[in-house]
């Protein structure tokens, strides 16, 4: 933890090394706090696996995809969505931990920099996403998923997928902050569920009620759901008359992301400097 004890530079530029420096060295932390608790990235990342068996095979043979088309390539972008919006209780509750078992009032009594503590956070997230996106990738490959738009629209896909879930992570850490508490961060888990179901993750939006539908028309998760279809080139990709965020998923899942990164990356740096005081 050497690099947590160096005193702050005066100029911008240091003061950025020096945040940097201390956020990577949080990175380290956590991720060196998973490999002590392996049960929790075990779970983790057979979760997604999970998912792919159960919906692919409980749902595949009972709902029907617009334009036809294997129900398990129309799933898959779903899954990859809601797995990235879940992911988001899970860094609220490390954060929560940490505050509750004094780690982060300890943090602030060390010559650091303030926003190196949700930086530690949300960085070592995206590297877990990274590893549980791999291992969904493979279980759907296995269940005959498959992506038709070659190595660069993939890629892209994937990159959304990223992107979506840092600017969630910094959503996480800031619900951590607030909330303080192991337990009252678990219980805001189960909220984040309907949000991923009211969405065009695993059954068309056409079917729904006429409100339902235009919530999930602009539900943050269907614009993921639908860009990753359109890049993947699977089944119930964006055709026809559709809300806007349907129309361009791409745009609207990029600017849905930097909305959350707006609001909650310095929401959670002033949380996290103004709870100690």
């Amino acid at each position: 933890m050497t690099a947590l004890t160096a005193p702050a530079p005066d100029s911008r530029a240091g003061r950025l090394r020096w945040a940097l420096t201390d956020g990577l060295t949080l990175i380290g932390r956590e991720l060196g706090r998973i490999r002590q608790e392996p049960g929790e990235l075990i779970a983790a990342l057979i979760f997604p696996a999970i998912m792919v068996v159960l919906f692919g095979y409980v749902f595949g043979s009972a709902i029907s995809v617009p334009g036809g088309g294997n129900y398990r390539e129309y799933l898959m972008p779903g899954l990859f969505a809601m797995v990235t919006f879940t992911s988001t209780m899970a860094v609220t509750m490390r954060v929560a931990t940490d505050a509750s078992r004094g780690v982060m009032d300890r943090f602030r009594s060390m010559p650091m920099a303030r926003s190196a503590v949700p930086f530690g956070q949300t960085g070592a997230e995206i590297l877990n996403g990274v590893l549980g996106m791999a291992i969904m990738a493979t279980a759907g490959l296995v269940v005959g998923w498959r992506a038709h738009n070659g190595l660069w629209q993939t890629a892209e896909a994937f990159l959304l997928l990223a992107l979506m879930r840092y600017a969630l992570s910094w959503a996480g850490c800031y619900l951590g902050l607030v909330v303080k508490n192991e337990q009252a961060a678990d219980q805001l888990i189960p909220l984040v569920f309907p949000i991923t179901m009211l969405s065009n993750s695993f059954v068309p939006t056409a079917g729904m009620p006429k409100v339902l539908q235009v919530i999930a028309e602009w539900n943050p998760v269907s614009a993921l759901t639908a860009a990753c279809r359109e890049l993947f080139g699977n089944p119930g990709a964006p055709a026809g008359d559709l809300a806007w965020p349907l129309a361009h998923p791409v745009p609207a899942t990029i600017g849905w992301a930097l909305v959350l990164l707006a609001v909650f990356a310095p929401l959670s740096v002033r949380t996290y400097r103004t709870r100690g005081r």
